[in-house]
């Protein structure tokens, strides 16, 4: 078996209960040691290039970096027990590695990378999402791993005989100094392909008049609020330049993470800045994300409308449903919640946003996906109640969601990790990219501004792919 080969192969699966795993656990082992400083972006590119399996997890700003390059193991999973399927398939690895090196830094060694889905439903056959499932976490054969200042490489072999673990061992590590290219700066290329919009659901006409209809159902007091999205379609005359965007996309927002999921061809990327939820024994850590405004012309401008954002009373009732729902969520298994007494403005490259940071600890451990699957999905992706808010989302959005504004990220063997929501995102495939934003409507939502404020954010994937040739 060739070196690309022992990297990319995906053994049998079998099938139970509706979880999808390949191979068993117990027939993995893993080392790691230290590494070369790497480019992230240049590693993850070049596995893609090599027609491997890969996923990019970036946060320039705390120089937190993964790349997972190939496919040791992975769990598929369905349904509202997703979460659950997830969680248990991942920790039966878990045990069968031993236990954790207490000397590696956090999120170091093992870890399964990956999104649960918006709502748990496998796409349907011809979908922009069919590649990617329902719900999916992998464990690669080789992850590289930048944090505090180091850098380490992880691998995963059979554990078959000594010997033979060895060669796998040694060959995957002969593979990745291949795709690896020392430390480079988060330096992009001005974009040149023009693009222009194919197709979007819903269309303008049908945006006004959905806006207004649940901008009645809440001024009613059927709910609180509901969020709704648009799906863009846009296309190039050439195959757009992802490596490129993704560069873009770090340097022009740190503070976000930057992400990349490679599956048969197409990749699901963009930059998020809404944690879901961030996990460390029992203590946790997650923040609200809600109300939006543009961006000034220069620094004065942006405070006039910082300071305009946060007067709103729209936008802070929009906020506030969503501070109110994880104080519900979480208060009841807390043995400690600290909510910020007020929001901050969180200022984005094309937008400024609410944000409310929330933090504290468990009455007993429970894990990332346990506490993602009592959270997913906040007001600030769905509504409130969840449960209508849902309803009406599939009912009027007329679009699979997919893994858009779903939970992605990464789960260490020992059930702590961070998972993200998936915004500022969209799927590229060639000379098709297909982005997706939301807007959250309350009893006052205006149509026209909830349509620019869509606009707003779309520009974050959109700008950084190519240059519109018309605005999304």
């Amino acid at each position: 078996m060739s070196a690309v080969d022992a990297l990319g192969a995906r053994p049998g699966a079998g099938v139970t209960a509706g979880v999808v795993e390949t191979i068993q656990p117990t027939h993995l082992s893993a080392a790691t040691g230290s590494a070369e400083p790497f480019d992230p972006i240049a590693v993850y590119w070049a596995a893609v290039e090599a027609g491997l399996e890969a996923v990019l997890w970036l946060r320039a700003s705390e120089d937190l970096a993964m790349v997972g390059i190939g496919h040791a193991w992975s769990v598929e999973a369905e349904g509202e027990s997703r979460f659950a399927s997830a969680n248990a398939a991942w920790q039966a690895v878990a045990d069968s590695l031993g236990p954790d090196d207490p000397s590696l830094p956090r999120g170091v060694g093992p870890v399964a990378l990956g999104a649960l889905g918006f709502t748990g439903r496998r796409p349907p056959a011809g979908d922009v999402w069919e590649p990617f499932g329902a719900a999916s976490l992998v464990l690669p054969e080789v992850i590289l791993a930048r944090t505090g200042g180091g850098s380490w490489i992880t691998t995963m072999t059979p554990r078959a005989r000594e010997a033979d673990a060895r060669r796998a061992h040694e060959r995957l590590l002969a593979r990745a100094r291949e795709l690896t290219p020392g430390p480079g700066g988060l330096v992009a290329r001005p974009v040149v392909q023009r693009m222009s919009i194919v197709d979007q659901q819903p269309d303008e006409t049908s945006w006004r008049r959905t806006v207004g209809l649940f901008a009645g159902a809440v001024g009613r007091g059927r709910l609180d609020k509901v969020v709704l999205a648009r799906r863009v379609v846009l296309a190039s005359p050439a195959d757009l330049d992802v490596e490129n965007a993704l560069r873009r996309l770090a340097a022009a927002a740190p503070e976000s993470t930057v992400f990349a999921f490679r599956r048969a061809g197409r990749t699901f990327l963009g930059a998020t800045p809404e944690r879901l939820i961030r996990t460390d024994g029992r203590e946790f850590r997650t923040v609200a994300i809600a109300g939006s405004t543009g961006r000034g012309a220069d620094p004065a401008g942006d405070a006039q409308l910082a300071a305009a954002l946060l007067a709103s009373e729209k936008e802070r009732e929009e906020h506030d449903v969503v501070v109110a729902a994880l104080r519900d969520r979480l208060g009841p298994i807390s043995g400690r919640l600290e909510i910020a007494a007020e929001p901050r403005v969180l200022t984005l490259r094309h937008v400024q946003h609410l944000i409310t940071e929330i933090e504290g600890t468990v009455h007993e451990r429970k894990g990332l996906l346990a506490l993602a699957e009592r959270l997913h999905p906040t007001p600030a992706v769905g509504g409130e109640p969840r449960d209508l808010a849902l309803a009406l989302i599939d009912e009027y959005e007329g679009f699979e969601r997919g893994w858009y504004a779903g939970p992605i990220g990464w789960l260490g063997p020992d059930g702590d990790g961070e998972l993200m929501v998936a915004l500022r995102s969209g799927v590229v495939d060639r000379t098709q990219a297909t982005l997706f934003a939301g807007c959250g409507i309350v009893a006052d939502s205006d149509p026209d501004r909830e349509w620019e404020e869509s606009r707003m954010k779309l520009k974050a994937v959109a700008s950084a792919l190519g240059r519109p040739g018309d605005e999304p």
